[in-house]
């Protein structure tokens, strides 16, 4: 494999994780419905939708600290691989615990692919571009995001099976162009990995992870359900995505330009505290045009505070710590994730509004606490 510049790496890295993302959305934005349609009950939906990310908390460490290991193309490689055929499981006639096992193995394939990326580039980029490169990978995410329920636009839920189908075709297509990607190390290394270096500043970040991650969780297992409840077309549904991604995919980079110019704990916890609040507003927004421009607007400011949070992770860290940290991180998100979405499909059977209201005052609390663990905190990086 010719080698290749931090920029030509980050091409061909933001390429993968468009592909990857596109592929994985295709039919998510249908997916309660589709559990739904299967027979199952608003708090076995919940259930089955958190599988996801509950594997995701048992193994993004454990993946990371490989990726330290053995590096990170086959870390990257494998899970687009076992993605690929987790999705195929959707296309069967099988019952809620096949689909659970399936929705796991996602789950587990699909945050070893976000440590691997986002560590790759905190690897290849010095602390003062970090924040711009960083949000060109959260920018090709939500491309990925937004093409991918409307590239799916024919499927209803009676077919969704087929859209997952797709959705594994795509990962065996970016497993490709990850095996020629460069991501900055390939090999087992013989030299002992550094401990982490634990500081405010981590824990901080974590703590902002898990104050995303209940956000997160709601609109996994609820979102759709509460468009439907306001009586939202498929097409709604589908563009409530789109058009959350798209703001994000055009202001991303001013996002990464804060982070690199500004200072990042400040821009951060505006970030946090932006999610919140408006988690807590939808329940009470009975227009579906209103919902589509207010997501929209939540978009606005996730993309341009975003970068300064995951640039706070690695600041400071060594190379071969990339992994762990990352790691770290996708885990504390992926442990809110999975207990708001186990938690929100009991709350809404309870009332549609529940799962918001009580997500929203916990991320807050969460968020505030970040005023404690970055207090000392350098947040701007000086060249």
């Amino acid at each position: 494999m010719a080698a290749t510049t931090p920029n030509q790496t980050l091409r061909r890295l933001s390429a993968v994780v468009t592909i990857q993302w596109m592929g994985a959305t295709l039919g998510l934005p249908l997916l309660p419905l589709f559990l739904e349609h299967r027979g199952g009950t608003p708090p076995q939906i919940g259930f089955i939708m958190s599988t996801f990310f509950f594997a995701g908390v048992a193994t993004q460490f454990f993946m990371g600290r490989l990726a330290d290991l053995y590096g990170r193309r086959i870390i990257m490689v494998g899970s687009l691989v076992l993605y690929g055929f987790a999705s195929m499981v959707y296309l069967l006639p099988v019952t809620a615990p096949w689909l659970a096992v399936a929705r796991s193995l996602q789950g587990i394939s699909a945050g070893a692919i976000e440590m691997a990326s986002l560590s790759a580039v905190s690897a290849l980029f010095p602390e003062a571009e970090r924040g711009r490169a960083i949000s060109k990978i959260f920018a090709a995410q939500l491309l990925g995001i937004a093409i991918g329920p409307m590239a799916g636009l024919l499927a209803t839920v009676n077919d969704l099976g087929w859209a997952f189908a797709i959705t594994g075709l795509v990962s065996f297509v970016s497993a490709v162009v990850a095996y020629n990607t460069n991501l900055g190390t390939h090999s087992r290394s013989e030299e002992k990995l550094p401990p982490i270096q634990w500081s405010h500043q981590l824990v901080g970040a974590l703590v902002g992870a898990a104050s995303v991650g209940l956000v997160i969780g709601v609109y996994e297992a609820c979102w759709s359900l509460l468009m439907r409840s306001h009586h939202a077309t498929l097409l709604e549904i589908r563009l409530s995505w789109t058009l959350f991604c798209l703001p994000w995919v055009v202001l991303s980079k001013y996002g990464g330009w804060l982070a690199d110019h500004a200072n990042r704990k400040y821009i951060g916890i505006a970030g946090l505290l932006n999610a919140s609040i408006f988690l807590s507003i939808y329940p009470h927004i009975h227009n579906n045009v209103v919902m589509l421009f207010a997501g929209s607007l939540e978009s606005v400011g996730a993309s341009l505070t975003m970068p300064s949070i995951s640039s706070l992770t690695t600041q400071g860290a060594h190379d071969r710590e990339q992994g762990r940290r990352q790691g770290l991180y996708t885990t504390a998100n992926t442990a809110t994730i999975a207990i708001a979405t186990a938690v929100s499909g009991t709350l809404f059977s309870v009332s549609p509004s529940l799962p918001f209201t009580v997500a929203s005052a916990t991320s807050i609390a969460i968020a505030l606490t970040t005023f404690y663990w970055w207090r000392n905190v350098q947040g701007r990086i000086s060249k």
